[in-house]
């Protein structure tokens, strides 16, 4: 039989275990990030010219109406 230490059982236990927390940290911070550029890339975010407020409006495409002053707001392409 192969004879191993208790400290050995005992590092292999913690290098294991943060190796697959790291994993799965990474694993839903991609998931997450990947979401995040989706909602980007669609350019739903506007920011108003008057009052530089910043909302998301997924009905328009080039014309919007700020939710805070009422202006409108064109999409610069």
């Amino acid at each position: 039989m192969i004879a191993i230490s208790f400290s050995c059982v005992w590092a292999l236990y913690v290098i294991v275990s943060v190796v697959i927390i790291l994993f799965l940290w990474f694993f839903t911070e991609f998931k997450n990030r990947s979401r995040v550029f989706k909602i980007e890339s669609e350019r739903l975010f506007w920011q108003c010219s008057i009052c530089a407020y910043t909302y998301v409006d997924s009905r328009h495409k080039n014309l919007s109406i700020c939710p805070r002053c009422g202006s409108y707001n064109k999409k610069e392409s």
